[in-house]
């Protein structure tokens, strides 16, 4: 698959269907047209399709999850959902507001504080849980679990 993205096939079973694993290697911004083609070179459907990004407008560290819904000034969801729909699990991970007048576009390029540093760690691994939990147990009950 000559695809700007890495992407791994996990089996999770005989009789079960496998996941893909996937990180972009183009622009975030462009990164529709990559799910687009793996989503269609491993014949995944929109309904079984997880996207994790980074959401401004919760606390950093909070994670949420649901499914559809709009783009909210996110430059990759926007691309995804133009060229997929907007149907896709999302599972979202809280970088908190800029502080003061802080451009949003310089906020979410900058590295992490000292003090955010030390979470990511356990952040990162609490969103692996969640996208397991998600796939085992459907939408409600991961809400109910991993939603703060």
């Amino acid at each position: 698959c000559a695809l700007p993205i890495s992407a791994y096939k996990i089996g999770v079973g005989i009789d079960a269907p496998g996941v893909v694993l996937a990180k972009s290697h183009s622009y975030m911004n462009e990164s529709g047209g990559p799910i687009k083609a793996l989503c269609n070179f491993y014949k995944v459907g929109i309904e079984n399709l997880i996207v994790i990004h980074d959401e401004l407008d919760i606390p950093f560290s909070a994670i949420r999850i649901k499914q559809g819904g709009g783009d909210n000034g996110h430059n990759g969801l926007k691309s995804t959902t133009s060229a997929m729909t907007a149907d896709y699990y999302r599972i979202r991970m809280g970088i908190g507001r800029p502080p003061g007048q802080q451009v949003p576009a310089d906020f979410v390029l900058k590295n992490f504080a000292s003090a955010e540093k030390s979470e990511i760690p356990a952040f990162t691994s609490r969103a692996a849980d969640a996208i397991e939990f998600l796939i085992s147990n459907g939408l409600s009950a991961a809400q109910s679990q991993f939603n703060q």
